[in-house]
């Protein structure tokens, strides 16, 4: 593998399959900031694996390391579910890159919820994680059933339902392509690197 394509390695989230099908794990608590998601104490590794045992950490273990059954992601029923039905403004608080990393090493795909902070969103799209926003109503209609099997186009841009329900939701076209790569932006222009050698050689030429 050449230097050009191990960086390339380095900034590739990993890609996911779309569409991505899954049940739901529903998290009805509101204002669920960065701090929540991947606690500070966490924050000192640089690698992504293993930080998935951290997610939620407070939430999900008790004082003395057992699993609190009452969490949403310790339910046996929720095991392998790839996305998350969240209350609003999910993600809020200090930017750490760290907080999708944790998410996608529990195993999720995509966080759907009416309102998801900013900063989360942007570091969510370079890490393989879809944001996915839509109105509180239709939120909160998926939060009352988790068992169904939604199916998640990005391509489309749609969520649906085995109701027949189609949900659109935004996302620009260059997220969308870093998505369907499983690159971030770096690892993008590096895939295109020698596009961007012929177009410097022809500039340069004239």
């Amino acid at each position: 593998m050449s230097a050009a394509d191990s960086a390339v390695a380095s900034t590739s989230s990993d890609a996911l399959e779309f569409p991505v099908r899954s049940r739901s794990v529903v998290l009805r608590e509101t204002n669920v900031d960065t701090d929540q998601i991947i606690p500070a104490r966490f924050l000192s590794t640089t690698s992504r694996k293993g930080l998935g045992r951290h997610a939620f950490n407070d939430w999900r273990w008790r004082d003395d390391g057992t699993p609190n059954p009452a969490f949403a992601f310790n339910r046996d029923e929720n095991a392998g579910r790839s996305i998350l039905i969240a209350g609003r403004n999910f993600g809020c608080g200090s930017s750490r890159e760290h907080a999708p990393w944790a998410l996608r090493d529990l195993g999720l795909h995509a966080i759907v919820s009416s309102e998801i902070a900013d900063i989360f969103r942007g570091n969510a799209l370079k890490n393989g994680l879809l944001p996915i926003v839509l109105p509180e109503a239709d939120v909160q209609a998926l939060m009352a059933r988790p068992d169904d099997v939604l199916e998640i186009d990005i391509v489309a841009r749609e969520l649906r339902t085995p109701g027949g329900d189609i949900h659109a939701f935004p996302l620009d076209a260059f997220a969308r392509t870093c998505l369907l790569e499983g690159v971030d932006e770096m690892g993008y222009l590096l895939a295109r690197r020698a596009d961007i050698q012929r177009y410097e050689e022809r500039h340069h030429a004239r």
